[in-house]
C-alpha cells in the first residue's frame, strides 16, 4: 500500500481551536496543509504518530512576544516550540528590531531588551529585516509589528519632547514602508521613557497608514496603575481616530492600591467594545518583567534581577539580597546593576484570573528571551494556562483555553488558515497529554521545557520531538488577511 500522507496522526482527541467540544479522529497531513480529518484506519503515512487518545490541537499562537532577534540568533526557537507555540507575534511594546538605519550606541532602553550591544540592529528598513527572516527561517512562524519607540529613536534627537511635524512625517513614512513590506501593525510602549513624551496626537498621526493597510494597533498603555482607566480611554481614542482594531497588551492592574480594579477595567473595555474592535492579551503570572528601575522596584513586593550588564553574577537573585551583599540601599543597588532587567511582583492573583477568564482575552507570554535569568513565562506560559489554570483550578475548559491561544488569536490578528484544525488549514499542530501538561519553569529555575508536550508541527514539519528541537526550520513570515482583503 502506498503512503497517502506525509504525516498521519492516529487516535487523536481533536480540539480544533474553535471552542467546540473535542472529538475522536485521525489527521492526515500532506505538504504544509491538513488534508483529511476523520476515520483514516485504512490509510498510510510516511510518518505515523499514534496519540492513543491524547490531544491534537492547533499550534499555539503567542499573541505578545519580543522574539524579533531570537528568530535570528536562536532559530530553533526552543523556548517557544517546547511549549507548543508555532507562531509568534513580535515587535510589541513599541520595540522592534527594524527599521534601524544606524546602529544606536549605546542602545536606548527599552530597545536593549532585544539586544544590549546593538549588533543585531543592522536592518535599515523593515523590508531588509523580513528578507533576512525569509532567507534564514526560524522553527516558528511570525507576524510582525513595527515599534513606535524604535521609530522615535531613529528619527528624533530629543526623546523627551513631542515629535515635530517633520519627525512625524518621517515616522509615518517608516510605518508605511513596514506595512508594505509585510508588517501587520504598529505597537506602542507609551509606558516607557522614550515614548512618554509622545502625546496622543503624535501616535494618531504616526499610525495613519494603518487604516489603508487594515493593520492593527497594539499598545503597552501609558499607565497600568492608578490611571489605568485614563490609559484605556486614550487607547480607544487612538483606535477610533485611526480607524483600526485595538489590542491591549498584557492587560493588568499594577500596584497594591489597584488590586481588584480589573473588573473596573473590564467594564470600561466592554462598554467600548460596543462601538469598536478591541481585544487584549494576558500572561498567567502575578509578576511582570522589564528594564530594572528604582521606581518600579519601590512599588513591588519582590524584585528579581533578570540580567545585569555590569554585575552579571547577580542575575536570578532578589534585589533586596543583592543590596545587602553590596552594603547599600536598593536604589543604589539599582544604579550599580544598571543597565539591567527586573521581575516585579505587583499583581493580584484574583485580577490575573479575572482577566485570563474573559472571553476576549488571548494568551501572550511577553517573555524576554535574552535575559540571563528570564521570567518563567518565557518557557512556561501556555502549559501553565492549560495545566495550572485549566486542569487544576478549573478556570476554563480545555477547549476554551485552547481557543484563547489559537482560534481567537488567529482571528484577531487576521492570520488566515491558522489557529484551527480543519481540512485545508495549515498544518500547525501541538500534540500533548491533557493530564500532565504544565509548566516546568519556575522563578528559581526559569529555563525548562514544558511537561506533557509530545510533538510540535509547523507547516507540516516536526520541529519538536522527544523533548528537543528536531533542527527543522519551516517558519514563515505571515501576512494579515482581513474580511475586507478577502472580498
Amino acid at each position: 500500500m502506498q503512503d497517502t500522507f506525509d504525516i498521519l496522526i492516529r487516535n487523536a482527541s481533536v480540539v480544533d481551536g474553535s471552542g467546540a467540544p473535542r472529538y475522536s479522529g485521525d489527521i492526515g497531513i500532506r505538504g504544509d496543509r491538513i488534508a483529511r480529518i476523520g476515520g483514516l484506519a485504512g490509510e498510510r503515512g510516511k510518518l505515523e504518530i499514534d496519540l492513543g487518545g491524547r490531544i491534537a490541537a492547533p499550534g499555539f499562537i503567542d499573541a505578545h512576544t519580543h522574539d524579533d532577534r531570537l528568530m535570528l540568533s536562536n532559530p530553533d526557537m526552543a523556548p517557544k516550540v517546547s511549549q507548543g507555540v508555532t507562531t509568534v507575534v513580535a515587535g510589541n511594546c513599541g520595540i522592534s528590531l527594524a527599521p534601524m538605519p544606524q546602529v544606536p550606541q549605546p542602545v536606548t532602553p527599552p530597545l536593549n531588551l532585544l539586544d544590549e550591544d546593538g549588533k543585531w540592529f543592522t536592518f535599515p528598513t523593515f523590508a531588509a529585516y523580513i528578507a533576512q527572516l525569509k532567507a534564514t527561517p526560524a522553527a516558528t512562524n511570525c507576524a510582525l509589528l513595527v515599534g513606535h519607540t524604535t521609530l522615535r529613536v531613529v528619527t528624533m534627537d530629543d526623546l523627551q519632547e513631542p515629535a515635530t511635524p517633520r519627525q512625524i512625517e518621517r515616522m509615518r513614512g517608516l510605518v508605511r514602508e513596514a506595512l508594505e513590506a509585510g508588517a501587520i501593525g504598529v505597537s506602542t510602549g507609551l509606558f516607557y521613557e522614550p515614548a512618554i513624551a509622545a502625546p496622543t496626537e503624535e501616535v494618531i498621526a504616526v499610525c495613519q497608514p494603518l487604516k489603508e493597510f487594515d493593520g492593527v494597533y497594539c499598545t503597552h498603555m501609558r499607565n497600568e496603575g492608578d490611571r489605568v482607566v485614563d490609559s484605556l480611554e486614550e487607547t480607544f481614542r487612538i483606535g477610533r481616530e485611526v480607524g483600526v482594531p485595538v489590542v491591549i497588551s498584557h492587560l493588568k492592574v499594577v500596584g497594591e492600591a489597584n488590586h481588584g480594579r480589573s473588573q473596573e477595567a473590564i467594564d470600561v473595555i466592554e462598554r467600548n467594545m460596543a462601538g469598536q474592535t478591541i481585544c487584549m492579551d494576558c500572561y498567567p503570572y502575578t509578576a511582570g518583567s522589564t528594564v530594572l528601575s528604582a521606581d518600579r522596584a519601590t512599588g513591588s513586593s519582590r524584585v528579581i534581577v533578570s540580567w545585569s550588564k555590569p554585575l552579571p553574577q547577580y542575575a536570578g537573585q532578589d534585589l533586596d539580597a543583592i543590596a545587602k551583599q553590596l552594603g547599600c540601599s536598593q536604589e543604589e543597588a539599582v544604579k550599580r546593576l544598571s543597565p539591567a532587567g527586573g521581575i516585579y511582583f505587583r499583581l493580584a492573583e484574583s485580577d490575573v484570573q479575572r482577566i485570563l477568564k474573559h472571553d476576549k482575552t488571548m494568551i501572550g507570554s511577553d517573555g524576554l528571551p535574552h535575559d540571563a535569568a528570564p521570567h518563567p513565562r518565557l518557557w512556561g506560559t501556555f502549559p501553565r494556562v492549560l495545566g495550572h489554570y485549566g486542569r487544576l483550578l478549573g478556570l476554563f475548559s480545555l477547549e476554551t483555553a485552547i481557543y484563547k491561544m489559537t482560534g481567537l488569536t488567529a482571528k484577531n490578528f487576521g492570520l488566515k488558515d491558522r489557529g484551527v484544525l480543519r481540512e485545508g488549514a495549515f498544518a500547525d499542530l501541538t500534540l500533548f497529554d491533557a493530564e500532565t501538561i504544565d509548566s516546568a519553569a519556575t522563578y528559581e529555575k526559569p529555563i525548562a521545557p514544558a511537561r506533557g508536550i509530545a510533538s510540535v508541527i509547523v507547516n507540516g514539519a516536526v520541529v519538536w520531538q522527544d523533548g528537543k528541537p528536531t533542527g527543522s526550520r519551516p517558519g514563515r513570515v505571515l501576512q494579515r488577511e482581513t474580511a475586507r482583503a478577502e472580498t
